[in-house]
C-alpha cells in the first residue's frame, strides 16, 4: 500500500482506544472550519504513557453533556487498540476512514465492545458497508502495518503526544502548532482560519 500523501492542511491525529479521542471525534467535523483529514496512529507509539487513569464519571458526564449515547465501557478497558488500529488505516487507504472510525468508536463507548477483535472490529465494518474479509484482510498486510507505523512517527515528529490531537500547519507550511485534548478543537479551528486566510 502506498503511504498516503500528507495533508497540506490540518490533521486530526487519533486512537481508537482513547476516549478521548471519541469525544473529539464526535465534534470535529462541525468545529473545523477547513476540510481535516483523519489520521490514525497509535497513542502508545508516540512517547511516554500518559499517567493517570481515565476518571469514568467525569467522561460519562462530558459525554452526557455533548449529547451522545449514555457511555457504556468495554471490557477489558483499557484494550489494545492495534488490530482496531491497523483496521482503521486500511479504511484510510480507501477512503473510508471517518465513518470506520466513528462506528467504532461508537461500538467501543456506547456499545461497550473492545475493539482487539476480529468480531468488534467486523460490527464496526458493517455499519459503513465495509466487506468483512476486505478489512480484516485489508488491516493485516505488511503495507498497511507500515502505513501505521510512519503516521504514527510522522506525529510523534510534529510533537505530538497523545491523542486526540489537531495539527495544523504554520503559515506558508513552515512549521506547525499541535491542539491536544477534545478542549483543543477550538483553539485549532482558529488558527486553522488564520492559516487559510
Amino acid at each position: 500500500m502506498a503511504p498516503e500523501p500528507e495533508p497540506a492542511g490540518p490533521a486530526f491525529y487519533f486512537d481508537l482506544g482513547s476516549p478521548e479521542a471519541y469525544l473529539a471525534a464526535e465534534r470535529v467535523l462541525q468545529v473545523m472550519p477547513v476540510a481535516t483529514p483523519w489520521v490514525p496512529v497509535l497513542e502508545r507509539g508516540l512517547g511516554p504513557a500518559v499517567s493517570g487513569a481515565t476518571d469514568r464519571a467525569a467522561f460519562t458526564a462530558r459525554a452526557a453533556d455533548a449529547g451522545l449515547q449514555a457511555v457504556r465501557w468495554p471490557e477489558p478497558f483499557p484494550f489494545d487498540s492495534e488490530p482496531a488500529m491497523l483496521a482503521a488505516t486500511y479504511a484510510r487507504s480507501i477512503g473510508r476512514v471517518v465513518p470506520f472510525a466513528l462506528a467504532a468508536f461508537r461500538q467501543a463507548f456506547a456499545g461497550g465492545r473492545a475493539l482487539a477483535t476480529d468480531d468488534a472490529i467486523v460490527i464496526a465494518g458493517s455499519a459503513c458497508e465495509m466487506h468483512p474479509k476486505a478489512l480484516l484482510t485489508g488491516s493485516r498486510t505488511r503495507g498497511t502495518r507500515a502505513a501505521l507505523e510512519h503516521e504514527t512517527a510522522l506525529a510523534a515528529e510534529r510533537g505530538i503526544t497523545h491523542v486526540p490531537a489537531v495539527w495544523v500547519p504554520g503559515a506558508g507550511g513552515v512549521g506547525g502548532q499541535v491542539f491536544a485534548g477534545p478542549d483543543g478543537l477550538e483553539r485549532a479551528a482558529a488558527a486553522a482560519l488564520v492559516v487559510a486566510s
